[in-house]
């Protein structure tokens, strides 16, 4: 059987090709229709020549055993040797080839080709489940366009994707998908995005409204403006993230690459016992190599090979279509094990929507946005946002990170930001509010700044719980008397606030020493970067928006819900459930087929199923995981 590729391999133009981790074989089937029929017609075939033999005597049978079996085997054997001359010796091509001709051999010629016959048929299958796998998450991500509308000179011309440059004018009709991201600037429309972020229900967009390309114009014609090209879109990115998902190996995957390497050659030797040592001893050669045969065919590690990896890239693209993008089968085990997650609170827990809800001082709104007006944090926009005024001239204007931002305003040095600032300076400031305002050393005012919940955090944290992360911390650079509000509203018990960035880490490493084992964190994957690089696995929220979130990210929440974190964990841990099911299932089939093979109850068509049979038994419950 024909495992799941790890690496989608430009150079592959055979049915199989090989890796450094054991036998991995690509099994493209770029035209469904086409596999399915060219299969057919192949077993049909052999199954023709089978009959004839089976109902014709003497020279003619034997020939239309061999014309069957060549049918059904050629491309087996052709592998196996193929495999010797590189090196790969001890796979299933060989173990098949050998136990097949040694069987026509001593005259077994129905249960040889039967033994090929089944492979072809287990063979074809697997590749209409793998096909049918593939074709999920391509359906998914299938968000390639063939030719783009732009608006050149008052004309509209017809161009590929990739000549699109960053400032072209896109012609988006009804019903069309948008090719790059970029603004609106003429119409309004309502988008389907549920191909990026799981949610079936249409996203409103006006003049003026950042897109993402992929999304599909549902309503009405709009022009949008080009803000990347093609290959520098969202699209693009997330395409890449997902066909280069399976490069990134879970333990239990590499576990089962070594297991292979050390199996398949000790069944060989151990098929070989079974006959030398009863033939030394007197008994029956005929007999003891009829049971050898079977012991290696029984023997055939596939199932394992093949059921393990598609059960991961299953999960990997269940996962993709409710909207959570997860860079490799690794993550997907991380994500199992998870005990601790910490999340940020700004854009993760709330919404990160701040507005202003009082200002004490007459002039600190004035002197707070002309210098806010420079910084990029989205309490500093809820400043400029609520200011209405002309703004100040100022000068010399510094972000100090984590704390706020300084300047110079007609010749005075100003200050706007937290507490902490304030302190550092030496300058007294009542508390109670997010943003004071201090001009030549003197406090002048405060500005209180709020943010709200989203409606879907406080059922997140509820979800955790019951899956049994009880270990849910939330780390905010906010104030204490802030973060412990918004805490309590979610239900969320372990909090640390007032934190720079470096002290978010510093969080995470005492979080370790106190007896978490995998800690998963959550933040937008720009900010809390150094977070989501120092916990097992970073988990970027919205990250639809955010290219450096797609790149920095081990998995990329789609749609900015914190309520798609416990729906990841569940599906990993369904995965993984699979995983354990199909290694014991397999092992267990094995080892008795195997026994009975050597006390002399078991036959070739028992050995076909311990190896086909059961290999494909295991990739149907893998595919269980696509129904979740």
């Amino acid at each position: 059987m024909h495992e799941i590729n790890e690496h989608e391999h430009e150079h592959c133009h055979k049915e199989h090709c090989h890796e450094e981790d054991g036998c991995c074989c690509c099994h493209e089937h770029d035209n469904d229709e086409g596999y399915i029929k060219k299969g057919i017609i192949r077993i049909a075939a052999g199954l023709i020549a089978l009959g004839i033999a089976i109902f014709t005597q003497g020279a003619v049978s034997i020939v239309f055993y061999i014309i069957a079996y060549v049918i059904f085997g050629y491309d087996v054997v052709l592998e196996a040797v193929e495999n010797i001359r590189e090196g790969h010796l001890f796979d299933e091509n060989f173990l098949m080839s050998l136990a097949t001709i040694c069987a026509l051999a001593i005259g077994e010629y129905t249960e040889a080709v039967a033994v090929m016959l089944f492979y072809q048929i287990g063979e074809f299958l697997q590749g209409a489940v793998v096909n049918r796998s593939r074709r999920s998450i391509k359906d998914l991500m299938e968000l390639n366009i063939d030719d783009v509308n732009i608006l050149k000179d008052g004309n509209i011309v017809t161009v590929e994707p990739e000549d699109i440059e960053i400032g072209d004018i896109v012609v988006i009709k009804p019903g069309e998908k948008i090719p790059v991201d970029g603004i609106i600037t003429q119409g309004s429309t309502s988008l389907d995005m549920k191909s990026l972020t799981g949610e079936s229900v249409p996203v409103e967009k006006a003049e003026g409204d950042s897109v993402i390309s992929g999304s599909v114009n549902n309503a009405s014609l709009i022009y949008v403006k080009a803000e990347k090209r093609y290959s520098d879109s969202t699209v693009a990115r997330i395409m890449d993230m997902v066909e280069n998902a399976s490069s990134h190996k879970s333990e239990t995957e590499s576990f089962i690459s070594r297991f292979a390497k050390i199996y398949t050659p000790a069944v060989v030797l151990a098929a070989l016992l079974v006959v030398l040592i009863p033939v030394l001893m007197g008994c029956d050669f005929r007999t003891w190599l009829y049971r050898a045969l079977i012991f290696l065919v029984a023997s055939c590690p596939c199932a394992l090979v093949v059921s393990i990896p598609l059960t991961f890239f299953a999960g990997i693209g269940t996962l993709s279509r409710k909207g959570v993008l997860v860079k490799g089968s690794n993550y997907v085990e991380l994500l199992s094990r998870t005990d601790t997650v910490v999340m940020d609170k700004t854009g993760t827990i709330t919404k990160g929507e701040f507005e202003v809800t009082d200002i004490k001082g007459g002039e600190t709104l004035k002197y707070a946005a002309s210098l806010e007006r420079f910084s990029t944090h989205p309490m500093g926009a809820a400043v400029v946002d609520k200011y209405e005024g002309e703004y100040l001239d100022a000068e010399d204007v510094k972000n100090i990170t984590g704390f706020g931002v300084s300047g110079k305003i007609e010749g005075k040095t100003i200050l706007a930001g937290s507490k902490r600032l304030m302190d550092s300076e030496g300058i007294s400031c009542d508390d109670g509010y997010n943003i004071y305002v201090a001009v030549e050393g003197k406090c002048i005012g405060a500005i209180a700044v709020e943010d709200t919940v989203k409606p879907d955090s406080k059922r997140a944290v509820d979800d955790l719980n019951s899956l049994g992360i009880a270990n849910i911390a939330m780390l905010t650079g906010d104030k204490k008397e802030i973060a412990g509000k918004i805490a309590k509203d979610v239900g969320i018990k372990n909090v640390y606030s007032e934190l720079l960035p470096q002290d978010k880490v510093s969080t995470i490493e005492t979080l370790y020493s106190t007896g978490s084992s995998d800690i998963a964190a959550i933040g937008d994957g720009i900010n809390d970067a150094p977070v989501l690089a120092r916990a097992d696995i970073g988990i970027a929220m919205g990250g639809i928006g955010s290219d450096a979130a797609i790149e920095a990210a081990d998995v990329v929440i789609m749609e900015d819900s914190l309520a798609k974190l416990p729906v990841a964990i569940r599906l990993a841990r369904a995965t993984m459930k699979l995983c354990r099911e199909n290694v014991t299932f397999v092992l267990a089939i094995k080892i008795i087929v195997l026994i009975l093979a050597v006390i002399g109850k078991s036959n070739m068509w028992l050995a076909v199923f311990a190896d086909v049979g059961v290999a494909l038994l295991a990739v149907l419950n893998s595919i269980r995981i696509t129904r979740m």
